[in-house]
């Protein structure tokens, strides 16, 4: 492993627990679900898709899947894009503006 490689691992240690490790999983879930059951009504009531917010939602839910599983990538490139850092977020932003 690389330099970058080690610090992003290092960088992702205090994150790779199980529980968040679940709440990725069902939180990914849950919007696929959501998206599957009811794409208008799902889209309605997070503003709508558009040529940012469907890529970045098919993005993150793909993230936190990954991230979920306890998949590791080895290269920084891929954990930098499976970061919980920044998928985890994204989806928890989305799950409030479905609720609310």
């Amino acid at each position: 492993m690389s330099n970058w490689s080690t610090q992003l691992a290092n960088l992702h240690a205090p994150v790779d627990k199980t529980l968040i490790k679940v709440l990725s999983l069902v939180l990914g879930f849950y919007h696929v679900a959501m998206v599957m059951w009811d794409p208008a009504a799902y889209s309605s009531s997070i503003g709508g898709f558009n040529a940012f917010v469907a890529p970045l939602l098919i993005w993150a839910v793909c993230s936190s899947m990954v991230f979920g599983v306890g998949f590791k990538p080895r290269s920084w490139i891929w954990q930098l894009v499976f970061s919980p850092y920044i998928s985890l977020p994204i989806l928890l932003y989305l799950l409030g503006l479905r609720l609310s």
